[in-house]
């Protein structure tokens, strides 16, 4: 039926700038400022509009961004070397005074923000001189770096206030415009950016080499970020091509059908941003862990992956990505195949016999609107069924969904990292016993000594190899336990427009491609 209705649906002429693009999002980003905003949407789209001090790379290994180097004359002392000659969007320049506010600001308790349990460790930031920022620990933690990284971390300027993400000014490769609530956000191009110096991609103009008869080529000079949260609407405004770019954002069935039309054209690879599902093990129904092993062995996770990704995703046993140094391998772990009578087993366990009518306990799943997420919650709640679970789906558009979450009003949700995954002091933020919002992301209220332990031990100490050995139990213990269920990673799928070249995904999801991305074409379309 959507393919029918994709395919129904006639071109549409529009005129536009040259260099101007727009690109579908789910959701409104929830706070464009980094230092607040937790959501995918915040991350990724912020994500160009500030810079961090480090860059993970396609291995995960972080790399010199703003800070040029840094190094730990102790377990206690970080030094950072700022690059000289970075400048915020409004021109003035950024400096070691900026870093140490923004660090400032995580700590101080001026914002009210789930990232400050990520900066717990600091007890002071002190600026040596204009390039050169010391920060002092109370403990060590290695995890500090990551959490600096592009998409968690952006440097603001020096008395930048709770309400900074209104209006933000950041030092990244496009600067912020405007923004209207789930309608747009827009931005413009950074002519001005550092990095373009240091790494230039292509040329910020015209390309004078182009064959004769060629229409020129330019960099995206403009994007609006338009919110669509409707799945076929998306797709059809690709269709039609009043929209540019997607990423991640139409269901695989549709990716299928719009890869046919001859306008479009569809990247795809493997992802790191894992699915997952998350408990409330504060609930009275899901406080035996049997209870969720009993939910991971009612799921046939390969059978979603099938049917509603099409194949383009991999399953998932922790929520690292695959490949990374910290992730323990799948014969470490507890596994939970699919199997419907070991379901009903546990839920017998632990004291739910089966009614009459089959039904051994009622349970509330929340989603976003999101179409994929809404599909998969519909089939789980088939697959349920069989163990005796009837599950109930709510959703609701994004932001009133993560309110929920975040304030624990739920029983199970469903949710992607995208980012954060990419360190193992996820861990501790999504399941360490000071990460309870609004000081991290434990929403399901987690609490485990053990596993508190061994992530403190791991953050202490600087050989990799005793941080591997005390993550791999982290996840042996949470595989066990089962706070939440790691599902799949799905493969990363960009569809745009012809008009638009080189568009190149990145494995963690971001929009740093739109960097280099070119537009083809006049302004007629």
């Amino acid at each position: 039926m959507v393919a029918f209705c994709l395919l129904m649906v006639g071109c549409k002429t529009r005129m536009e700038a040259p260099g101007s693009v727009t690109m579908i999002i789910e959701s409104s980003p929830n706070n464009l400022d980094l230092r607040v905003g937790t959501d995918a949407q915040s991350e990724r789209v912020g994500g160009q509009i500030f810079d961090a001090l480090v860059k993970k790379d396609e291995h995960y290994e972080l790399q010199p961004w703003l800070a040029t180097r840094w190094e730990q004359p102790d377990t206690l002392t970080w030094v950072f070397h700022l690059r000289d000659g970075v400048r915020f969007h409004d021109g003035r320049p950024l400096e070691a005074e900026d870093v140490a506010y923004t660090i400032r600001s995580l700590i101080d308790g001026s914002l009210v923000t789930a990232k400050g349990g990520s900066f717990a460790a600091v007890d002071r930031v002190e600026v040596r001189d204009r390039l050169t920022v010391v920060v002092r620990m109370k403990w060590p933690d290695a995890g500090l770096l990551f959490n600096m990284s592009d998409g968690l971390f952006g440097v603001v300027p020096r008395g930048s206030g709770k309400d900074f993400g209104l209006h933000p000014v950041g030092s990244g490769p496009f600067r912020f415009v405007s923004a209207v609530q789930d309608k747009e956000v827009i931005v413009e191009r950074n002519h001005d950016y550092w990095a373009d110096q240091v790494q230039p991609t292509l040329a910020q103009t015209t390309r004078k080499d182009e064959a004769p008869g060629l229409v020129a080529s330019h960099k995206i000079e403009h994007v609006r970020f338009e919110v669509v949260p409707d799945t076929i609407t998306s797709a059809l405004e690709l269709k039609k091509g009043s929209a540019d770019l997607a990423s991640n954002v139409v269901t695989l069935d549709m990716v299928h059908t719009l890869e046919q039309e001859p306008n479009l054209k569809v990247e795809s690879g493997p992802g790191s941003p894992v699915v997952y599902v998350t408990f409330n093990v504060t609930d009275p129904l899901l406080k035996d862990k049997r209870v969720r092993q009993a939910v991971a062995c009612a799921i046939d996770r390969q059978a979603i992956v099938d049917a509603i990704w099409r194949g383009q995703a991999r399953l998932a046993n922790t929520l690292l990505p695959r490949g990374h140094w910290a992730a323990a391998e799948n014969d470490e772990l507890a596994q939970y195949p699919h199997d419907a009578a070991r379901a009903q087993r546990l839920l017998e366990e632990a004291g739910f016999p089966a009614g009459k009518d089959g039904v051994r306990m009622r349970l509330t799943m929340k989603t976003s609107t999101d179409e994929t997420t809404r599909l998969m919650a519909a089939v789980l709640q088939q697959q349920l069924r069989a163990a005796g679970i009837r599950l109930e789906i709510r959703s609701a558009e994004f932001g009133t969904f993560y309110a929920d979450v975040t304030k624990g009003a739920f029983q199970i949700y469903a949710l992607r990292w995208i980012g954060s995954n990419e360190d193992p002091d996820i861990f501790r933020y999504a399941y360490g016993s000071g990460s309870f919002p609004p000081r991290g992301g434990n929403r399901g209220r987690y609490s485990d000594a053990q596993v508190d332990g061994l992530l403190a031990e791991a953050a202490a100490s600087s050989d990799r190899a005793v941080r591997t050995r005390d993550y791999v139990e982290v996840q042996k213990i949470l595989a066990d336990g089962l706070p939440g269920i790691p599902l799949w990673y799905p493969n990363n799928e960009v569809v745009h427009t012809r008009r638009i070249g080189n568009v190149r995904p990145r494995a963690s999801g971001n929009l740093d491609f739109l960097r280099e991305a070119e537009v083809t074409g006049d302004a007629v379309r």
